[in-house]
């Protein structure tokens, strides 16, 4: 009987792991399809209308706040939470982000930061420094 169930969740392994290649496939040529087709829209917003414009000086405000994140987080050893806004200056983007600095429990009492961090336009982060610091359940101050 134990010889059975084990044969049993043998079965029932193999089908999932089988099951499991199918859609890893499936979702590579998603993801294929999905890269060819954007990059299609990418160069023609690149080549011509609204767009150039902040790709003119370099990386556009949408690349520069992914890199923001990702190198703020890499930097500070915290995930950034959110961003707070952008703006464009004349040697890249300063990118305002928020990012918790004590996590406690009730989470209403987290110790958060806002940094304006600064962009070059090659899309490295050259500098940040925190503009505020306040707990989570604290009221705005404007």
């Amino acid at each position: 009987m134990a010889e059975q169930r084990r044969s049993g969740t043998q079965r029932k392994s193999s089908a999932s792991k089988s099951g499991n290649s199918g859609s890893t496939s499936k979702s590579k040529s998603k993801t294929t399809k999905a890269a060819s087709s954007g990059g299609g829209s990418q160069s023609k917003r690149g080549s011509g209308g609204g767009g150039s414009s902040s790709r003119s000086n370099g990386t556009s405000g949408r690349e520069a706040v992914r890199q923001a994140r990702e190198q703020v987080s890499e930097l500070m050893g915290r995930p950034v939470e959110s961003v707070l806004g952008m703006d464009r200056d004349d040697d890249g983007w300063v990118i305002t982000v928020q990012v918790v600095e004590l996590a406690r429990i009730p989470n209403s009492t987290d110790v958060l930061g806002d940094y304006a961090v600064t962009v070059d336009s090659g899309g490295e982060v050259i500098g940040y420094r925190r503009m505020r610091r306040y707990h989570r359940a604290q009221a705005d101050d404007g």
